[in-house]
């Protein structure tokens, strides 16, 4: 009796053995999930912020309406900003769909690619904005460019959030690029 309860033993410890090899996959996908949906709600607030953040002065007589448009770099950054979110819902949705069926190497390789391409959309366009916003904030003395946040405090505070979202969802693809290529480092070419 006891070496059947034993043996019983055995088998439940193998069992679940057999079944938390499974635990690791699902974990990836749901680890995917969530750093994608964070991603996606990450542009989706920058890309809020960006489009309302609007500011009116009266400057020697003139009425000016200040808008995130009106400069190149953050009409990139808000273009990135878009792209990521579109290509962040799409392939939450393929990841979605990869959880549920058998994925094969190439799989992993082509997340690894798309994610690594988000990931430098979001830096250049991250690196741009911050470089003009840098400039607007504290000026640039040596060559005279004067800083102009002084007069426009409300419009450059919500420029600056929308940028630090777009750098977390960009951290957010950083992480996914560097799981994708660890699981594409981890599996056997076939």
């Amino acid at each position: 009796m006891a070496s059947h309860a034993l043996g019983k033993g055995n088998n439940n410890s193998l069992m679940i053995q057999g079944t938390s090899s499974g635990s690791p996959k699902k974990c990836f996908f749901m680890v995917q999930i969530l750093i994608r949906t964070l991603a996606t709600a990450f542009t989706v607030a920058a890309i809020s912020i960006m489009v309302t953040s609007t500011q009116s002065i009266s400057l020697f007589g003139y009425n000016l309406v200040l808008h995130f448009s009106d400069t190149s770099a953050m009409r990139y950054l808000f273009g990135s900003d878009i792209a990521a979110c579109v290509c962040s819902v799409l392939s939450l949705i393929c990841v979605f769909l990869l959880s549920r069926s058998g994925s094969d190497l190439k799989h992993y390789f082509y997340l690894f690619l798309h994610d690594m391409v988000i990931m430098l959309l979001l830096m250049s366009g991250c690196a741009a904005a911050t470089a003009i916003a840098y400039v607007s904030k504290y000026g640039e003395h040596k060559v005279g460019w004067m800083a102009g946040c002084d007069n426009v405090p409300k419009f450059c505070n919500r420029i600056s959030i929308s940028i630090v979202l777009s750098f977390l969802a960009f951290f957010c693809f950083v992480m996914l690029t560097i799981m994708s290529s660890k699981k594409l480092m981890s599996r056997p070419i076939e």
